[in-house]
């Protein structure tokens, strides 16, 4: 039989942001919400990704506002730096603050 507290708990997990949800963004979230900024190759690596699975992810965070991408060069050798947003910070923590519940309606 299902509950009132089942069924707020089955709302919040509906209400989850998928584009955060899924691992690799939400270990990119994570890693910039704690360092605010880094480099594409620093995160790549630390991540364990190749470069075009990890720009498609980077990608998608950046058009969802989520992070800043700035290109720029260092002693002539182009450097591309993520920074996580304002916006970005707040789902990252609306995230956190959903999945807490859940997993404390399942005991």
């Amino acid at each position: 039989m299902t509950t009132k507290s089942d069924f707020d708990v089955l709302l919040i997990a509906g209400d989850i942001d998928k584009l955060v949800h899924e691992p690799a963004r939400l270990m990119l979230l994570s890693i910039l919400y704690t360092i605010d900024s880094a480099d594409f190759v620093f995160l790549q690596k630390q991540m364990g990704l190749t470069r075009g699975n990890f720009s498609t992810h980077m990608s998608k965070l950046e058009e969802a506002h989520y992070i800043n991408v700035k290109k720029e060069f260092v002693d002539r050798k182009p450097m591309t730096v993520l920074s996580i947003t304002d916006e970005g910070r707040a789902a990252l923590e609306k995230y956190r603050g959903q999945m807490k519940k859940i997993l404390a309606a399942l005991g």
